[in-house]
C-alpha cells in the first residue's frame, strides 16, 4: 500500500516506479495550477514580449452584433428655426432709461459773398468817376461882373514837372496832358518838361519854375500807389501841400496832376487826369491875366 492509499493525498516524493511516464497530478484543492517548482516549465519559461498594437482600440467599440447602434450614435441634425420678428423688450418703469446721445448741431457754412454782377472796366470806371465829379455849369445871377478863365493857350508858356517813379503811368499822364495843350493852341516850342525822381520832389521843382516868371502856369504830374507801409501817406500829403505852397508864394498857377491810388489798376484807369490838370492850369492862367488886366484898368 502506498502513501497515497493511506492518507488519500498526493506525495510528490513518493517513488511509484512510473515516474518518467507519470502525469502530474492535479494540484490539491486550494493551490494554483502552477506551483512554481523546479520542474514547472510554465513557471520558468519567459513570457513572449507583446508587440504594440498598430491600431489601438478606440475609446469605445460598437457592438457588431447591433448594427442599429450606429444609427443611434449618429448626431441628429438640429431643426432649422424660422426667423421670428423681434419683440420689443418690456420697459421696467423702475429702471431709468439710458440717455440717448444728443446730436451736436452742425454749423452751417457761411454764405459766400456774392460777386458783383456788374464790374466796370477801367474805361467805364473813369467815365463813371467823371460823371460823379463832373464840374458842371454854374448859374450866375444878373448884375454882378463875372471873371471866369478859359482853357486858352494862345501865347501861353507852360512848364510840366513830372515824376519818373511809376513811369508806366506818368508817361500816359504826360501824353494826355500834351494832347490837351495842343488842342488848346499851345505850341510845342512853348512847353518845357522837367522830370524829377519822385512825387516828393514835385513841389520843389514847381516852385523853382514858377519863380522864374517865364511860365504862365505849371503842371505837376506824378503817381503814388499805396503799399504796405505809411510811406504813401507822407509822400502824397507832403506833395499836395508843397504844390499848393508853391502856387501861393509865387502867384503862378500850379495844377495838381498827382494820382494817389490804392492799386495799379486804379492808377491806369485814371491816366486821363493829365488832361484835366492841363485844362485847369490854362484856365487859372487865363483868370490871373483877367485879374491883373482889370486891376490895371481900375488903377
Amino acid at each position: 500500500m502506498t502513501e497515497r492509499d493511506r492518507t488519500g493525498a498526493y506525495n510528490p516524493f513518493e517513488d511509484t516506479g512510473d515516474w518518467p511516464f507519470r502525469e502530474s497530478a492535479p494540484p490539491p484543492v486550494g493551490q494554483p495550477e502552477s506551483s512554481g517548482g523546479p520542474f514547472d516549465r510554465e513557471a520558468h519559461e519567459p513570457e513572449p514580449a507583446s508587440e504594440p498594437d498598430p491600431d489601438p482600440d478606440p475609446p469605445f467599440r460598437l457592438d457588431e452584433r447591433r448594427p442599429e447602434a450606429v444609427v443611434e450614435l449618429e448626431a441628429e441634425p438640429e431643426p432649422e428655426l424660422e426667423p421670428q420678428a423681434a419683440v420689443p423688450a418690456e420697459v421696467d418703469p423702475d429702471v431709468d432709461e439710458p440717455l440717448e446721445p444728443v446730436p451736436m448741431p452742425v454749423p452751417e457754412p457761411e454764405p459766400a459773398e456774392p460777386e458783383p454782377a456788374d464790374q466796370l472796366s477801367p474805361a467805364a470806371e473813369v467815365a463813371d468817376a467823371v460823371e460823379e465829379h463832373a464840374a458842371g455849369s454854374l448859374e450866375f445871377p444878373e448884375g454882378p461882373e463875372v471873371l471866369e478863365g478859359a482853357p486858352n493857350g494862345f501865347r501861353r508858356t507852360v512848364a510840366i514837372v513830372i515824376s519818373r517813379f511809376n513811369a508806366d503811368v506818368t508817361n500816359r499822364l504826360l501824353e494826355s496832358d500834351l494832347d490837351t495843350l495842343t488842342d488848346a493852341h499851345v505850341t510845342r516850342e512853348s512847353i518845357t518838361i522837367v522830370p524829377v525822381p519822385g512825387a516828393f520832389e514835385l513841389p520843389l521843382a514847381a516852385m523853382a519854375l514858377a519863380k522864374t516868371r517865364r511860365f504862365s502856369c505849371v503842371v505837376a504830374l506824378g503817381c503814388v500807389i499805396r503799399g504796405e507801409t505809411p510811406h504813401f501817406d507822407f509822400v502824397a500829403g507832403e506833395a499836395a501841400s508843397g504844390l499848393q505852397l508853391a502856387a501861393i508864394e509865387t502867384g503862378v498857377p500850379v495844377s495838381f496832376g498827382l494820382l494817389t491810388c490804392e492799386t495799379q489798376a486804379q492808377a491806369e484807369a485814371r491816366v486821363g487826369k493829365g488832361a484835366e490838370a492841363a485844362r485847369a492850369a490854362l484856365e487859372m492862367a487865363d483868370l490871373f491875366t483877367q485879374v491883373r488886366t482889370r486891376a490895371a484898368r481900375t488903377g
